[in-house]
């Protein structure tokens, strides 16, 4: 799963279907590349981050959930940069 994508896309209040329209990304692989179905091409990492304005490495870092032993592979750090929605490489 992508969570930094899905809460960037959301932050800009942008629905799935405009960028699919826009970047010329199948709605359904689009769909599949948030929710980490999919590994997006790095064509698509690229176009993603211009359209959004952010950095394609933030965007695309996975989130891993260890099922067996219950608990994230995130950071503290970075799970305080998800709750927030702020780009890590941005200052204040």
């Amino acid at each position: 799963m992508y969570p930094n994508l899905k809460i960037a896309i959301f932050k800009r209040g942008i629905h799935q279907n405009q960028i699919s329209k826009v970047l010329g990304i199948n709605e359904a692989n689009l769909s599949k590349i948030i929710r980490g179905y999919r590994e997006p091409s790095e064509t698509q990492r690229v176009m993603l981050a211009k359209y959004l304005e952010m950095d394609a490495a933030w965007l695309f870092e996975k989130y891993e959930n260890d099922a067996h032993a219950g608990a994230s592979r995130h950071s503290n750090a970075q799970r305080d940069h998800l709750e927030s929605g702020r780009n890590p490489d941005q200052r204040q």
